[in-house]
C-alpha cells in the first residue's frame, strides 16, 4: 500500500513539475511576442538552471552579451544600420534556446511518447538518415534480384520486414528529434534528389517531418518541407504543403522571425498554383473541423433514415422464374424508392461529399483498434501492398486475379489508414472464405466496371491534388483523434484554424477570393462569429459588397447584435437598394429594438412590392399593434386570415388586438375558436380567461385561468405571464384588489 501511494505522490509531482516547465516555456514565449526580450532573456536563464545541456547555456550567454552591446550602443547613440536585423536574430535565437531547453527538461520528467522518442534521440544516434536512406533506395533492386531466385517467398517476406522497419525507425527518430543539426539537413536534402527512392517512403518521411514540426519549431525542417513542395510527386508536395500549413499555423509568430523563410513564402507567394494549393488546403482544413458534426449526422440522421427505406424494399424479387405478367413491380416499392426523407438523406449524403465532408470517418473509427494502429507510422504509412501486415493478410491474393479490391484500395475514395482497415476486417474471415469472398467479387462485378479505361479513371481522380491533399488531411485527422496518443498531442483541430492571420501567410490567404470563399464557408457552416470577423476584414478592405453586407447583418442578427445588424444592412441596402430580403431583415432588427415606427416603414415598402404576402400582413399588423394602432392592425390580421384561411396565428392576433381595445365580444368569440381546436397553448387559455373576466363572466375566467396553471405546469410560470397582462386588465375595469382573490378562485 505504501509503495502504491509513493508511486502515486511521484506521478502527481512529475505531472506538476511538467506542468511548471511548460508554464515557464509558455511565459517566456508570450514575453518575445510582446518584444520584451531583456526578460525574456532573464526568465530562459532561470529556466535553464534545470538543464544539463551546455551547448544552451552557451548560446543563451552570448545572446545575452549580443544584446548587452546593442543597447549599449544605442545608449550612445550610435547609429546601426544592422540593429533591427540583429534584434530579429536575437529573438529568433533566444525563442528557439527556450524550445529546445523545454524539450531537454521534459525528458527527465514527461511520460508523453513524444518526450521518449526525444530522449532516445538525444542519447544515441543510431538511426542515421543516411544509413535509412541506403536501405530504402536499395529495396526494389534486392527484391528484383530475390524474385529471380528459386523459393525466395522467405527472402521477399524479409525484405519487406526489413523495409518497414527501416521506415518505422525513420519515422521515430525524425519525429523525436527536435532540431536537426547541418549535417542531418543535407542528409534528409538526399531524400528529395534520390531516384532509387520509392514515393512511398518519402511520403511516410514527409508526415515524420511534419509530426516533429508540430512538437518543436526547426528552421531546416520547415525549408525542406518548401523543398519537398516543389517535388513533382503530388503524393508528396501535397503532404509537404500540409505540413508546411499546419507548421505555420502553430508557429506562425517564430516562423516570421527567419528572414530566409519570409523570403521563399514569398516567392511561392508570386506563383499562382502555390496560391491556389495553399488556399484548397486552407479549406480542407476548416472542413476537417466539420468530422464530428458531420459524423453525428450520418449516425443520427442519414444512416437511420436510409436503413429504413432499405429495410421497406426487403423481399422485392425480380427473378425471370416468375411469369412475366406477375413481374412488374410493386407500387408500394417505388413509394420506398422515391421517399422524399430516403431521397432527402441520399441528397444531404450526396451534398457533404461533394463539399469534400469526411463520410467515412464514422465507419471506420471503431476498426482503429487493430493492433496494427499501435505503431504511429502506420498512421501515416500510404497503402502498400508490401507492407508485412497486408502480405501476411493476403499473401499473394492482391494481383490480378482481384482487380476489384485491388483497384478499390488504389482509389481515391479512402484515406490510407481507412484502406488498412478495410483489409483488416477481412481478418473475421478465414483465409479459404477471404479468398473465395475475393474472387466472388471478380466474378459478380460487371466487365466494364473494370476495364481498362474505367480502372485509369480511378487511379487518374486518386492522383489529383485535391484528392490527395484531402484525404491526408482525414489519416492526420484520424490519427489526433483516433490514435492512443491523442490525449498527449496537440488537437489544433479543435482550435480556429484561421490561417489567414498568421504573418507569414496573411498576403497569400488574405487576398479577396481566398477570404470571400474563408467568410462563405463559415457562413453555410453557421459559425456565425468567424464569418463575421471575417466579412469584416473584407469591408476594411473595401472589398464588401452588398452580398457581404447582407451576410454580416446576417450574423449580427444571429448574435442579437441588432443595432450593428441594421447598419449592416443599410449598407447592403445602399449598395443594392430596395432588395426585399435586406428591408424584412432590416425591419426585423428595428423591431426587435422596439422601434416599430422605421420597422413599419420599412415592412410597408415591401408590401408595395409583395401585397399578398401573409407573413408580412402578419409583421405589419404586429408592427401597428405595438404603436396601439388597434384598429389599423386587425385590418391586416382580418386579410392574412382570410388569405390563409382559418389561421389559428391571425385569430390570436384578431383575439388580443379586439380585447385590449375594448372588442371583448368579438375577442371572446374568437377565443372560443381557438379553445376549440386541437392546438390551444397555456397563453391561449390565460389570454381567453382575461377575455371572460373583462366581459365580467367570473366563473369561466376562473376556470379558463385553472386550464391555464395546469398547460403551465407551476404557479410560478402563471403568476408571471399573468403579471405581465396586469395594466391591460386594470385598463380593462379590473380592479387590482380582485386579482388574489381570482387567484384563490381558481384553485
Amino acid at each position: 500500500m505504501l509503495l502504491y501511494l509513493c508511486a502515486h505522490i511521484a506521478h502527481y509531482l512529475f505531472i506538476m513539475n511538467e506542468q511548471s516547465i511548460k508554464e515557464q516555456h509558455e511565459s517566456i514565449v508570450n514575453l518575445l511576442k510582446e518584444q520584451r526580450l531583456k526578460e525574456a532573456q532573464t526568465q530562459l536563464s532561470a529556466m535553464l538552471t534545470a538543464c544539463s545541456d551546455g551547448n544552451l547555456h552557451n548560446r543563451l550567454e552570448q545572446a545575452q552579451t549580443s544584446y548587452q552591446y546593442m543597447l549599449q550602443y544605442m545608449r550612445q547613440g550610435i547609429d546601426d544600420p544592422e540593429r533591427d536585423k540583429l534584434y530579429r536574430n536575437l529573438r529568433a535565437e533566444t525563442w528557439d534556446i527556450a524550445n529546445q531547453a523545454k524539450a531537454n527538461i521534459l525528458d527527465g520528467m514527461s511520460y508523453r511518447y513524444y518526450q521518449t522518442l526525444h530522449a532516445s534521440n538525444r542519447q544515441s544516434e543510431k538511426v542515421t538518415l543516411a544509413t535509412c536512406l541506403h536501405t530504402l533506395e536499395n529495396f526494389e533492386d534486392d527484391m528484383a534480384i530475390c524474385q529471380l531466385m528459386p523459393d525466395n517467398q522467405q527472402r521477399i517476406n524479409e525484405l519487406g520486414n526489413k523495409l518497414w522497419e527501416t521506415n518505422r525507425q525513420l519515422f521515430l527518430a525524425t519525429w523525436g528529434n527536435s532540431s536537426w543539426s547541418k549535417e542531418t539537413a543535407a542528409q534528409a536534402q538526399s531524400y528529395l534528389t534520390s531516384q532509387q527512392l520509392r514515393p512511398i517512403d518519402l511520403s511516410l518521411f514527409t508526415s515524420a517531418v511534419t509530426l516533429s514540426l508540430t512538437e518543436c519549431f526547426d528552421i531546416r525542417k520547415c525549408l525542406w518541407l518548401i523543398d519537398a513542395y516543389q517535388t513533382d510527386n503530388p503524393m508528396i508536395n501535397q503532404r509537404a504543403l500540409v505540413g508546411l500549413a499546419i507548421t505555420l499555423y502553430i508557429h506562425g509568430d517564430q516562423a516570421a522571425l527567419y528572414p530566409n523563410l519570409t523570403a521563399r513564402i514569398s516567392l511561392l507567394g508570386s506563383d499562382t498554383t502555390f496560391r491556389k494549393d495553399l488556399s484548397r488546403i486552407y479549406l480542407q482544413l476548416l472542413q476537417s473541423k466539420e468530422t464530428e458534426k458531420v459524423d453525428k449526422k450520418m449516425r443520427e440522421e442519414i444512416f437511420p433514415e436510409m436503413i429504413k427505406g432499405v429495410n421497406m424494399m426487403r423481399g422485392m424479387k425480380f427473378g425471370f422464374e416468375e411469369p412475366l405478367e406477375e413481374n412488374d413491380r410493386n407500387p408500394d416499392w417505388e413509394k420506398a424508392l422515391n421517399d422524399t426523407k430516403f431521397n432527402e438523406k441520399l441528397r444531404q449524403m450526396g451534398e457533404l461529399q461533394m463539399e469534400g465532408a469526411d463520410l467515412h470517418f464514422s465507419t471506420f473509427n471503431s476498426l482503429k483498434q487493430n493492433p496494427f494502429f499501435n505503431d504511429p507510422c502506420n498512421w501515416f504509412y500510404p497503402f502498400d501492398l508490401k507492407h508485412p501486415a497486408i502480405v501476411k493478410l493476403f499473401g499473394n491474393n492482391l494481383k490480378e486475379s482481384n482487380r476489384l479490391i485491388k483497384t478499390l484500395l488504389q482509389s481515391g475514395f479512402f484515406c490510407e489508414s481507412d484502406k488498412y482497415s478495410l483489409c483488416f476486417t477481412m481478418t473475421l474471415l478465414s483465409p479459404t472464405q477471404r479468398t473465395q469472398m475475393l474472387e466472388q467479387f471478380d466474378r459478380q462485378m460487371p466487365e466494364e466496371m473494370l476495364d481498362k479505361e474505367n480502372v485509369q479513371n480511378i487511379q487518374e481522380y486518386a492522383s489529383r491534388k485535391e484528392v490527395i491533399s484531402q484525404l491526408y488531411i482525414q489519416d492526420i485527422y484520424r490519427f489526433y483523434k483516433c490514435s492512443q496518443r491523442k490525449h498527449e498531442l496537440r488537437d489544433f483541430f479543435k482550435e480556429e484554424l484561421a490561417l489567414h492571420k498568421k504573418p507569414l501567410l496573411k498576403e497569400i490567404l488574405g487576398q479577396t477570393e481566398v477570404l470571400i470563399e474563408v467568410a462563405n464557408f463559415h457562413f453555410r457552416k453557421e459559425h456565425y462569429t468567424e464569418a463575421l470577423e471575417t466579412y469584416r476584414l473584407l469591408a476594411d478592405k473595401h472589398e464588401a459588397d452588398a452580398d457581404i453586407f447582407q451576410k454580416a447583418g446576417f450574423c449580427l442578427q444571429k448574435e442579437r447584435r441588432y443595432r450593428e445588424a441594421a447598419e449592416a444592412y443599410r449598407r447592403a441596402d445602399i449598395l443594392k437598394p430596395d432588395h426585399i430580403w435586406t428591408l424584412r431583415h432590416l425591419a426585423t432588427c428595428y423591431r426587435q429594438l422596439h422601434d416599430y415606427e422605421q420597422a413599419l416603414e420599412l415592412y410597408q415598402k415591401v408590401e408595395a412590392m409583395q401585397p399578398d404576402n401573409s407573413s408580412l400582413l402578419f409583421l405589419i399588423g404586429s408592427c401597428l399593434a405595438e404603436l396601439q394602432r388597434y384598429d389599423d392592425a386587425l385590418q391586416y390580421f382580418f386579410k392574412m386570415d382570410f388569405m390563409e384561411n382559418n389561421s389559428l396565428k391571425a385569430w390570436r392576433a384578431i383575439a388580443w388586438c379586439s380585447l385590449v381595445c375594448g372588442k371583448t365580444e368579438q375577442a371572446e368569440r374568437y377565443y372560443e375558436k381557438i379553445l376549440g381546436t386541437d392546438k390551444p397553448v397555456a397563453a391561449d387559455y390565460l389570454n381567453a380567461g382575461h377575455a371572460a373576466w373583462i366581459r365580467h363572466d367570473i366563473d369561466k375566467a376562473a376556470t379558463r385561468y385553472g386550464q391555464a396553471l395546469n398547460a403551465y405546469g407551476n404557479m410560478q410560470d402563471f403568476i408571471e405571464m399573468f403579471n405581465k397582462d396586469k395594466e391591460t386588465l386594470l385598463n380593462s375595469g379590473i380592479r387590482e384588489k380582485d386579482m388574489p382573490l381570482m387567484m384563490d378562485l381558481m384553485l
